[in-house]
């Protein structure tokens, strides 16, 4: 795309030689290369833009963490765009900056850059009046405010779960909080290095970014940390739901060990009236030898007997408070 104040031209280039054509007709080129199989073709562009060697091995290793160097006359920026799918994923973005071109190369054929595109054909905002610097401040608030969206997911995931997890506990919310958990570490390996891209590029004089750009890039830079405050509050809601999950899980326990243990408390004196009386030692060799077998009662004053242990000792336990904090086994209120 090659563009000024009142025209804009967008083709999609057949040869590295027409980028000479296109370059130097409007004020402001922006190069888009997407996909990095071709090392012949970025060795090309390389020497048509005289960018450096050690950029270029950057651009190709897509496992950079996002930074800023200057090379001369050539500013170079890496930094990520995160795609939300079933999983967070996120591709590496690679940005020449030069008096009066843009190059950018992104890793796969997935766009996080439209955005940006689309405006310059609409003429929407400041960007088609403005320098080559500005678009490079467009490309990286782009990226930086397309983590807004998989942050927002997470959020509202986030609050799903806590009243998942306090109104009923399962093994699918934990395995849910552990992915998320997970992508949200992901996702601050990426924003972390980005701040102080950006903090570079505010601190160090650059002679390709106006004063006008700067003052943009600052406000970039407070979105990066304001990202990353959202993100350091969704990590410790995430660590706080494992630790209500754990609780829930301990309580729930608790209140089942609880239950068996009254059941076994009431029954034990049970048994061991039902035991005893089991024994049967013939009254008529020892007037000792358990006499009540041969009451007219006796069965009715095992029976009476037992039953007498049991509501007394729940009895007991009520007078003693012990059965009042007993919840419902179901977890819900």
């Amino acid at each position: 795309m090659a563009y000024g104040p009142s025209t804009v031209e967008e083709a999609e280039l057949g040869s590295i030689h027409e980028i000479k054509a296109i370059r130097g007709k409007h004020p402001v080129t922006w190069i888009s290369v997407q996909g990095l199989g071709d090392v012949a073709t970025l060795r090309a562009i390389a020497d048509l833009l005289d960018l450096h060697p050690l950029a270029l091995e950057d651009v190709v290793n897509v496992h950079q963490r996002a930074k800023a160097d200057y090379y001369e006359n050539r500013l170079f920026l890496v930094a990520r765009v995160a795609f939300l799918g079933e999983e967070l994923e996120s591709e590496q973005v690679s940005f020449f900056l030069g008096e009066d071109f843009v190059l950018s190369f992104q890793e796969g054929d997935r766009d996080g850059l439209e955005v940006i595109r689309e405006r310059i054909r609409q003429g929407r905002g400041r960007v088609r009046n403005q320098g080559a610097d500005y678009l490079a401040y467009c490309l990286l608030d782009a990226i930086v405010d397309g983590y807004y969206r998989p942050l927002e997911a997470f959020g509202e995931r986030l609050e799903a779960l806590e009243d998942e997890v306090l109104a009923r506990p399962t093994r699918k919310a934990v395995t849910e909080i552990h992915r998320i958990k997970r992508d949200l570490l992901n996702l601050r390996r990426v924003v972390w290095p980005l701040r102080e891209m950006t903090n570079d590029l505010l601190r160090d004089p650059i002679p390709l970014i106006t004063p006008d750009t700067r003052l943009y890039l600052k406000d970039c830079y407070d979105h990066v940390v304001q990202i990353i405050d959202l993100l350091e509050t969704d990590r410790e809601v995430g660590s706080d739901l494992m630790d209500a999950y754990l609780t829930a899980s301990s309580n729930k326990m608790n209140e089942i060990m609880k239950v068996l243990a009254i059941i076994t408390t009431v029954f034990m004196p049970m048994s061991l009236v039902a035991g005893i009386y089991g024994m049967n030692f013939d009254p008529a060799k020892s007037p000792w030898n358990m006499p009540e077998l041969l009451w007219h009662w006796g069965y009715p004053f095992a029976l009476g007997l037992m039953a007498a242990v049991g509501i007394g000792l729940l009895a007991l336990f009520r007078w003693r408070g012990w059965l009042e904090p007993l919840a419902p086994l179901s977890g819900k209120e």
